[in-house]
């Protein structure tokens, strides 16, 4: 059974070794042993440096005990006279399981700050803990605590910042005394990945969290999203003293992370812009967000979202955010054919980006028929061969009907650069974007993918 100690000695019994050199350690000196087998003297850059500052446990800010075998805290007293300073301890896959041990650390450790208990099994009493008045980040990823003990931990976590509760299995969040979860002043970010949610209305009960500005819920089972009804008037009832003291739902949210779950509508995505300062989105490996899947691509996200910065851990710049909503106006007005009702409907954004950009209308022709009509469906495209073996050819400039589908165009491809024998898959590169949109789709057509004029195609081999 392993205690929690800090030993100021220093081993000097073993340092990495290859096959061919091993390198061998007394008190007194390093060296190889050579091919004729004499001693080679050695010498550690910064063994003396490394030595100094670990003998001087009362200076140590930070330290990892991860798997070590630790489950108790040792004798009374003995923490703190070894590293009174400490303000980070990792103590990350170890045997703590009493809350009462874990409450002995933060005492014997006034200035500690962050504290991590990563896969510990911690037990379900925790009654007794005492004031935790000095953490401001405690980490209890995959410890099996449910959120009726988070709603015990809080009333000993009144400076807590930052509270990790990844792989809890967590499927419900259960307020102590109201439908919303309180408390908690002054916690900036939440993170709740890795766990079993799957209604966003167990989201909800945090929209009062007054100063949470990061929400963590990669990798659960949400489906939609919705930003709740607001009557001002109830926050009268919950006991506020007057109106003008009102919160908005998630008022201080600037990052919502929502990767890998199962949303697949655009509603969800539309309701994004009620929420009032967020900025910061992640929907990655959601049906809605790939392509291949039905879903929309990074230039559509964007232009729905009227205020994110940051989409999938990617900046969007000033003018990939011009383009992006360019391009989106362009790809509705083609594909609506002039529905006004139908493209309030769908997308609500279209005529506020419309006036924004100063789209106009496409005038119909005097002659409907003939070239003419064919004419103004045709799109200017680059096509750029980059497939290694395809050799250097010379990019062409091309005027294509927006309906030709991707499988169509590469069978051009194949005609326009002589390529024979050769299976070959298309990109869409869009300037601003980290990287090239596989056109994986061989009937859909180069509309559907929101290709634009003066458009880039890459033209590349499977490998």
């Amino acid at each position: 059974m392993g205690l929690l100690l800090f030993s100021p000695s220093l081993s000097s019994a073993s340092y990495p070794s290859s096959p061919s050199m091993a390198i061998t350690a007394t008190p007194n000196e390093m060296y190889v042993l050579s091919e004729r087998n004499k001693r080679v003297a050695i010498e550690l850059v910064g063994k003396n440096k490394v030595q100094d500052k670990l003998s001087r446990f009362e200076e140590l800010k930070g330290a990892s005990l991860s798997y070590l075998g630790v489950s108790s805290t040792g004798p009374p007293g003995q923490i703190s006279a070894i590293v009174p300073n400490m303000k980070e301890l990792d103590l990350t896959g170890n045997l703590l399981s009493e809350w009462k041990d874990v409450g002995s650390i933060c005492e014997e450790l006034p200035t500690l700050e962050v504290l991590n208990l990563t896969n510990n099994s911690m037990m379900h009493d925790i009654n007794g803990l005492p004031m935790l008045k000095s953490i401001h980040i405690l980490v209890l990823n995959n410890c099996g605590i449910t959120w009726a003990q988070v709603e015990i931990l809080k009333q000993s976590l009144p400076a807590i910042e930052e509270l990790h509760l990844m792989g809890n299995k967590l499927r419900t969040l259960m307020p102590a005394s109201s439908n919303y979860v309180q408390g908690f002043n002054s916690l900036r970010l939440l993170n709740l990945e890795d766990n079993f949610i799957d209604t966003w209305d167990e989201i909800l009960k945090l929209s009062r969290l007054k100063r949470l500005e990061q929400l963590h819920l990669n990798k659960n089972n949400l489906k939609n999203i919705f930003y709740p009804d607001y009557d001002p008037r109830q926050d009268l009832q919950d006991g506020n003293e007057a109106l003008e003291k009102c919160y908005k739902p998630f008022e201080n949210l600037q990052c919502l992370l929502l990767g890998g779950n199962m949303i697949e509508n655009l509603s969800s995505v539309d309701s994004l812009n009620s929420f009032p300062n967020l900025m910061d989105i992640r929907l990655s490996d959601n049906p809605i967000a790939d392509p291949g899947k039905g879903g929309i691509p990074r230039f559509f996200l964007i232009a729905r979202l009227a205020r994110v910065q940051i989409l999938n851990g990617s900046e969007v710049s000033p003018r990939e955010r011009k383009e992006s909503e360019i391009r989106y106006v362009r790809f509705v007005m083609t594909k609506m054919e002039g529905n006004i009702e139908e493209i309030k409907r769908l997308h609500p954004r279209f005529a506020e980006l419309k006036e924004l950009h100063g789209i106009e209308d496409e005038k119909p022709l005097a002659a409907a028929g003939g070239p003419q009509k064919m004419a103004s469906g045709l799109l200017s495209v680059t096509l750029k061969c980059v497939g290694a073996s395809i050799g250097e050819k010379q990019s062409l400039s091309k005027k294509l009907p927006a309906t030709t589908t991707v499988g169509r165009l590469k069978v051009l491809c194949e005609s326009f650069f002589h390529l024979k024998s050769i299976k070959m898959k298309l990109f869409l590169q869009e300037e601003g974007s980290p990287l090239p949109l596989l056109l994986d789709d061989e009937m859909a057509s180069l509309m559907d993918f929101g290709v634009g004029s003066e458009a880039t195609i890459l033209v590349d081999e499977e490998s």
